[in-house]
């Protein structure tokens, strides 16, 4: 039996109008005497990752004759047959496509084509009308390619590039549709006789790789030393000697900027504080987490608790830098300096045939850090590199395949009770593809978003398929608003979108913050281009972005949207963050003071004034003035006095909170108070177990009064960590039952923290169905997204 969503046509020629666009129908007279095919369209995530040549050989199995080709929506195949055979092949490859694959649609309709001779490959199709196919993630070495470079009697042992149809660079490297060598950075590199042998033989690996390369034809290494500030490069008879000078700079406590996948990385001896000291320096990064790359992962277990769970995704296509607790932060092992005060880990595995020789050769933890100064994009131009990367790396290793799409590596965590998936950053591996199982096509089919501003990302439908870039970083920067807007531009091409006037009208979508970047790009374009722009408030976009990825479009009417975050444009012109949102309503935490612009957030002390000035009953207590200087105490209460902005949000009240128990005052990366304090709760669960019920939570705020008499009275951080967090899910509790909501969508880079996740999941799950996102990151990132199933959802 043919699956749901197959199409079975009887048209006696060509193909249904839906997919005219992508592979027209055959301008050939018809002809009785011609013999008919089926043609079977497949769309979804099928191209880059071997599915023509899984086609060829599953035809040969059949003996079927026929052709398969890359188009512009998707695969193409057309067999020589009645329609049992036809309809029943196209079942067999829904039922067991290959694994890195999603079918999201397809057709099989009946039309009169000349015979054929066998079955092959051809060409690629380019139309120039439409293109919606899926992009396909970067995929880390698969296990074939790691067993063959250390292989002694392999012609590719130790070649830095080494893929095959399984593995390797993709959505960095693709220039435009059909996914070719042609339409790739791969094209200034012409296979040699063994190459062209393996891509042309159905019974290699190879077979149709369009990465496929060897030490004899593929990309080269380059090695330069910094010297005052310029990078020179270093004439080295051959790549080994490259490699081993890599060894040996790491060896000596250099720093070396590596060309990656997605961009430039700074490595250093992780176990060396004074490598790690001077890479902190001159990054000007003085406290957030570096991320650490180890070799295997065995040694990887000699330093870390990791789990079966987290040690299956590290070694995954998607190969992300994933949080791991320390077997003892105090272990001698790793620097102190790479994770201050912290009990966890970012770590990973090498995920590209070059990380895997320098992580093996060096046998130790490395740091692996973005290429870039603080608060930048990741470098991935070879010249930029060369210049800016020289005031950081003692060394610059290079190579001569061009990156087109920048991307970090991606982040994820997971909660220490329950194992629920948290995704923190998402970028390389994962993006740009997004599994949704209902887009809804409202007209126009075709939109760009433009996401938020600190978490920066964009997002395109192009009929039924959803596309979502990776992360760009906090578009206050000028480069990082460089590298969106060139993303951006580079994908807008590949997607060929029209404008108004032409096939379709595309729609663009902005965040309500008028001082964004991203809004202003959004108006410029719409502008520029002469269509129309629509803006969706920060919150609802959060929450319709939730709402989509669990399928809840249909069924939002009950469900109680719980965003927090640390800020977002209200419609009512105030700073929101702790918003609910049920059957058009909203409630939200109680306001206090925004002061000082952007410095309330990176100066927790002064949100623990503010929510002391919106809630408390008592005098003003010692341990809030003795914070500031008498001018900036002067200052503050006259700002107070004035101020009319005010904010609802979750993220200051942490803030707030990681200050009053004297955590910290002053950040140096954003989230920092957050993550102490997170880090205190943690701490105290794992001591005391998960049954807690102490709460500063009262009709529906918190009893700052209490939290500070706790303080007062020297009750461990630890403690009152864990009661702060065990209060905020009473007070999504008491807001559920007075709205009468039985199922709880949570969104907004509050829910990136792992003990509310558990501590949601333990209390609630009784009484509540709870949806969490699964494929996007619960901060601004999926604003973006969000911003499209709003306005579908809204069928505008």
């Amino acid at each position: 039996m043919i699956k749901p969503g197959i199409s079975v046509s009887e048209d006696t020629l060509g193909y249904p109008n839906e997919l005219e666009t992508c592979w027209p129908a055959s301008d050939q007279k018809i002809n009785k005497d011609v013999e008919t095919v089926y043609s079977i369209t497949l769309t979804g995530l099928v191209q880059a990752i071997g599915f023509r040549p899984f086609v060829y050989q599953l035809a040969k199995k059949w003996n079927l004759k026929g052709t398969v080709t890359n188009g512009p929506c998707g695969v193409n195949i057309q067999i020589l047959a009645d329609r049992k055979i036809a309809t029943d092949f196209l079942e067999e490859i829904l039922s067991n496509p290959p694994a890195l694959s999603r079918i999201t649609g397809s057709k099989i309709v009946k039309g009169i084509f000349n015979k054929f001779k066998n079955f092959e490959i051809i060409e690629s199709e380019n139309n120039e009308i439409s293109v919606s196919a899926l992009l396909t993630p970067d995929l880390a070495m698969c296990e074939q390619c790691r067993r063959e470079l250390y292989d002694n009697s392999n012609r590719r042992q130790r070649y830095p590039f080494i893929t095959c149809t399984h593995c390797g660079p993709r959505y960095s490297i693709i220039q435009k549709l059909p996914y070719d060598r042609v339409n790739t950075t791969m094209q200034e590199f012409a296979m040699c006789i063994a190459c062209r042998n393996e891509f042309n033989d159905p019974e290699n690996r190879r077979f149709y790789s369009q990465t496929n390369s060897c030490k004899t034809c593929g990309p080269e290494l380059f090695w330069y030393e910094i010297k005052k500030a310029q990078a020179e490069p270093v004439l080295l008879v051959s790549q080994e000697e490259i490699l081993s000078a890599i060894k040996s700079a790491l060896t000596n406590g250099k720093i070396v900027a590596v060309k990656g996948i997605g961009g430039y990385l700074l490595l250093c001896d992780a176990t060396s504080e004074n490598a790690v000291a001077i890479l902190r320096e001159r990054k000007h990064r003085p406290a957030k987490p570096f991320a650490v790359l180890y070799p295997d992962l065995k040694k990887l277990r000699e330093d870390t608790l990791v789990t079966d769970l987290e040690a299956k995704l590290l070694q995954s296509p998607v190969s992300p830098v994933v949080l791991v607790k320390r077997k003892d932060r105090n272990s001698p092992t790793i620097a102190e300096s790479v994770a201050p005060g912290l009990d966890q880990l970012g770590v990973m595995l090498p995920y590209s045939p070059l990380l895997e020789i320098i992580a093996s050769d060096f046998q130790k933890p490395l740091v692996a850090t973005s290429g870039n100064v603080s608060d930048s994009p990741i470098i991935f131009q070879d010249q930029k590199a060369l210049e800016e990367l020289a005031d950081i790396a003692d060394f610059i290793l290079t190579n001569n395949r061009k990156i087109i799409t920048p991307q970090d590596d991606s982040v994820i965590r997971f909660s220490a009770l329950h194992q629920k998936k948290i995704i923190l950053r998402r970028s390389r591996g994962l993006s740009p593809d997004i599994h949704i199982t209902k887009i809804t096509n409202s007209f126009p089919a075709q939109k760009i978003a433009f996401g938020a501003s600190a978490k920066s990302t964009f997002c395109i439908q192009n009929g039924n398929e959803v596309n979502i870039s990776q992360y760009h970083g906090n578009l206050a920067n000028y480069d990082a608003q460089q590298d969106f807007e060139h993303s951006l531009n580079h994908l807008k091409n590949i997607f060929k979108l029209a404008y108004s006037g032409e096939q379709h009208t595309l729609t663009l979508l902005a965040d309500m913050h008028p001082a964004y970047f991203s809004t202003h790009l959004a108006k410029e374009y719409a502008e520029k281009y002469d269509v129309p722009l629509r803006k969706i408030q920060h919150h609802k976009a959060h929450f319709a972005a939730v709402l989509a990825e669990n399928d809840l479009d249909d069924d939002s009417g009950n469900v109680l949207g719980v965003i927090w975050d640390g800020t977002g444009y209200g419609t009512d012109g105030m700073i929101w963050g702790g918003e609910f949102f049920y059957k058009n309503q909203r409630l939200h935490f109680p306001y206090f003071h925004s002061l000082l612009n952007y410095k309330m957030a990176k100066e927790p002390r002064i949100s623990s004034f503010s929510v002391f000035y919106a809630f408390s009953k008592q005098p003003l207590p010692a341990l809030i003035k003795d914070k500031f200087t008498h001018t900036e105490w002067t200052y503050l209460n006259k700002a107070a006095g004035i101020n009319t902005l005010k904010t609802s949000s979750i993220g200051r009240l942490f803030d707030a909170v990681a200050s009053l128990t004297g955590l910290i005052d002053k950040t140096s990366y954003e989230g920092e108070a957050a993550l102490l304090l997170e880090r205190e709760a943690q701490r105290y669960f794992e001591t005391n177990g998960y049954d807690f019920s102490a709460s500063y939570f009262d009709k529906a705020e918190f009893l700052i009064d209490a939290l500070i008499s706790d303080v007062q009275a020297k009750k461990e951080s630890s403690e009152i960590a864990a009661k702060f967090h065990y209060s905020l899910v009473k007070f999504i509790e008491y807001t559920a039952k007075k709205v009468g909501a039985k199922k709880l969508a949570f969104s907004g880079g509050v829910f990136q923290n792992a003990v509310l996740v558990d501590l949601v999941i333990i209390n609630l799950t009784n009484n509540f169905e709870l949806y969490f996102h699964k494929q996007l990151s619960a901060n601004d990132e999926n604003i973006s997204f969000g911003q499209i199933a709003y306005i579908n959802a809204a069928g505008i």
